[in-house]
Formats: structure tokens, C-alpha cells, sequence
């Protein structure tokens, strides 16, 4: 348990302020909860929509079809970039329950929209929605934890996001079956909606420990350092040798993510399965990405960040290969894939963020993640952008494979940049 100097913060009812993961267990716990609710409004999308698109709205073109994931990626990473900038001059308790307000009309949007315009602007007030939120959790968890235990922190956050997301994804397919594909599924959104609210509403604000950290942070910040938004995007984008390898790895990372959200309801249902089949698949690599990030993270506080992010970008790679290798056998194929896709995701996702956070000083690191989201989230909308143009031009197996060729070179260049080493 961590000493309490004579200046340490306290909270609004006089409670001292410690950092670590036991000391503040009610609080975090809230906050895993919380994202359990962030996952499982956007696990709503992952079986249904693309099937939506074809099938209800009569949507012909691929790009067309995965317009709804283009809306949504670039919308959460314009508002995670705004996110970090927004803590300067917010509480993150006030950025938390306004992403959740603004997330109210997505699940009825979703259940009853009567045309595809309808659903592309649901999904951004989705991105805003997941761009606060989600951001918001992942600050906070980090704020409780302090230095140490980072790795972890991440690893259970995402885990509880991608976890509900999955089964979310899983149980969509089988409502989808039994019900149709609107309006049943959506509906469940509802309950996650109220439930994050009225959370977010009880949680306390982690300024305090902020603070905290700053005081006991083993080295000032330069007095020439600047900490606004638009050095921290040129500093974690480029001039950083390590953050900028970071940010290139998220955006593949989730760039064959919304890839494979658009392609493979559509590669799959081409190939045979129903839709409580394509929800298992979809459930499954979510599911994987979601409770592997437990250990991994864990792990990544004891090996170090880079051997998690190369090896887990090579094994997505590998799995992106394999739903093409086997698809003459569709469901082993889009399961095997899955596990693959499940594994390697969870190996990257909570070592890029920890990466990130030991890179940046805490005076701007809520600027750096929000940079560093930016660029992962945007790949949602570079996915589903080359997915669309490809999946037009040449098909969707080979869009499938300049996936995995792309994440595996991506996995190459975060060997080559990322280093342990942090800057301070």
C-alpha cells in the first residue's frame, strides 16, 4: 500500500487519495462495469447491420454497405482526439455521462429506421458515444492505478468492453434468427444504455489521483514541453519513434477489424451459413479479444509491451489467411479464424495502450491516448473504406487478403519502432 505524503489530494469528502488497483477496487469495479455496457451498445452492429443493409434496405454495393462502419470509425476517432483535449477543461466523470446521453437514441434508431440514412446517422451518435465512454473508462482505470499496474488496468478494461461486445454479437445472431433482424435484436441496446447512465452517474471523478501521480511522478515536465493537443498529436503521430510505431499498429489493428465487420456476415452467408452461425463467429473473435486481454495484460506488465504487440499482429495475420485457406468448410473456417483473430487482438490491445501511457508524461498523456485512439479508431473507417472498394472491384476473399498481408507488415514496422525503453 503507497505512503501518504503530507500533500496528498484528497476527495470532495475529505477521503485521502491512494493509486493502485486494491485501493481503489469499488471504484474500478464500477468502471469495468461501465464499459461492459460501452461494449455491448456497439456488439449490437457486429451481425446484424451488414445483413440489415442487403437484406432490409436493398443495398447493392458493398462501399455502400459498409458506410455505416466508415460513419462510426471516423466519428469515434475524431471525438477520442477531442476526448483528451476535452479532459483539459472537464471532469472526466462530466465526459463519461454526456458520451452516454448522447448514446440514447442508438438502439431505437437501429430497431425502427426507415431508410440507410437513418442507420448511418445512428452510428454517429454511436461514435460519440463510444469515443467518450470508452475513452473516459480507460482514462479513469489508469488514474486509479497508477504506473504499476497499468498492463492490467488496460487488459480488464478492453476485456470488459470486448467481452460484452462479443456476446452481445452472439446473442444478436441467435434473436436475429427467432425474432428477425429488427427490431428484437437492437432492443437489448436499451438495457445496456440505462444501465452505463446510471452508473456513470455514481461514479466518482479521478482528478484527485491525477494529481496524486503528478506529485510523486519521479520526473518533472520540461519547462519547454508542450503539453496542448496539437504537439502531443505531432509528438505521438511521428516525432516519437515509439508512439508513432504505436499508432501505426492500432490503426491495422482495427482497420482489418472493420474490415472483417463488414466482409465476413456477407463472405460468410455467400458460403452457406445462417445467421446464428455467422453470429457465432462474430461472437467468438470479440469474445477471445475480450477475456485474452486479462492475462495479456498482466502479461505485458511482466515481458514488456513489444513481444505482445509483434506477436499478436503476426497471429492476426495468420487467422485473416486461414478464413480463406479452409472455406470450403465455412463454419471451421470462420471459427479458426476467429480464435486466431480473438488471441492475437487481445495480445495487442491492452500492450499498445500501456505502451502508450509508459511513453507519455502524465501531464499530457490524456492527449497522447487520445491521439493514439485516433489513429486505432480511425482504422474502423480505413477498413470498411478499403473493404468497400475492394469487395466491388476484385471481391471479398481478396479483400480478406490484403488484410492479412497489412497487419502482418504492420507487425514488422511495430518491431522495428516500438522500444521498452520509456521517456521518462
Amino acid at each position: 500500500m503507497n505512503a501518504i505524503p503530507a500533500t496528498t489530494p484528497t476527495d470532495a469528502s475529505g477521503r485521502p487519495i491512494r493509486l493502485g488497483l486494491r485501493e481503489n477496487r469499488l471504484q474500478f469495479t464500477l468502471l469495468v462495469v461501465v464499459n461492459v455496457c460501452v461494449g455491448g451498445l456497439v456488439g449490437l452492429e457486429r451481425t446484424t447491420v451488414p445483413l440489415l443493409g442487403t437484406d432490409v434496405f436493398g443495398l447493392t454495393s458493398d462501399l455502400a454497405v459498409f458506410s455505416f462502419i466508415i460513419a462510426f470509425g471516423l466519428t469515434k476517432a475524431l471525438t477520442n482526439l477531442a476526448a483528451g483535449a476535452l479532459t483539459a477543461r472537464f471532469r472526466r466523470k462530466q465526459l463519461l455521462v454526456t458520451g452516454w446521453l448522447i448514446g440514447i437514441p442508438v438502439p431505437f434508431a437501429l430497431a425502427w429506421a426507415p431508410s440507410w440514412g437513418w442507420i448511418v446517422a445512428a452510428n454517429v451518435l454511436l461514435g460519440l458515444n463510444q469515443g467518450l465512454t470508452w475513452s473516459m473508462t480507460v482514462n479513469m482505470k489508469i488514474d486509479l492505478v497508477g504506473p504499476a499496474r497499468r498492463g492490467l488496468a488496460t487488459g480488464l478494461n478492453e476485456a470488459a468492453g470486448y467481452t460484452a461486445v462479443g456476446v452481445t454479437a452472439l446473442l444478436t445472431g441467435y434473436l436475429a434468427t427467432a425474432y428477425g433482424l429488427r427490431p428484437t435484436p437492437e432492443l437489448i441496446g436499451v438495457v445496456f444504455v440505462v444501465a452505463g447512465l446510471a452508473l456513470a452517474l455514481v461514479v466518482r471523478d479521478t482528478a484527485a489521483h491525477v494529481a496524486l501521480e503528478l506529485a510523486q511522478h519521479s520526473k518533472p515536465l520540461p519547462t519547454d514541453e508542450d503539453t496542448g493537443l496539437k504537439a502531443t498529436f505531432a509528438r505521438t503521430s511521428w516525432h516519437h519513434r515509439s508512439l508513432r510505431g504505436a499508432s501505426q499498429a492500432g490503426l491495422v489493428n482495427n482497420l482489418n477489424d472493420g474490415l472483417t465487420w463488414g466482409v465476413f456476415p456477407l463472405l460468410f452467408t455467400d458460403h452457406g451459413l445462417g445467421l446464428a452461425a455467422v453470429g457465432l463467429i462474430k461472437g467468438l473473435y470479440p469474445i477471445l479479444w475480450g477475456v485474452g486481454q486479462i492475462p495479456t495484460g498482466h502479461l505485458a506488465d511482466r515481458i514488456g509491451r513489444k513481444p505482445l504487440i509483434v506477436a499478436g499482429m503476426l497471429v492476426q495475420a495468420t487467422g485473416l489467411f486461414l478464413a480463406l485457406l479452409l472455406l470450403d468448410q465455412p463454419l471451421f473456417a470462420g471459427i479458426l479464424s476467429a480464435v486466431f483473430l480473438g488471441i492475437g487482438t487481445a495480445m495487442v490491445y491492452p500492450a499498445l495502450i500501456a505502451s502508450v501511457s509508459d511513453h507519455a508524461h502524465p501531464a499530457w498523456r490524456a492527449n497522447a491516448l487520445g491521439t493514439y485512439r485516433f489513429w486505432r479508431d480511425i482504422g474502423y473507417a480505413f477498413g470498411a473504406l478499403i473493404a468497400g472498394i475492394l469487395a466491388d472491384t476484385v471481391g471479398l476473399e481478396a479483400t480478406v487478403v490484403a488484410a492479412a498481408v497489412l497487419t502482418a507488415a504492420s507487425g514488422l514496422l511495430a518491431a522495428r519502432w516500438i522500444s521498452e525503453r520509456p521517456a521518462h
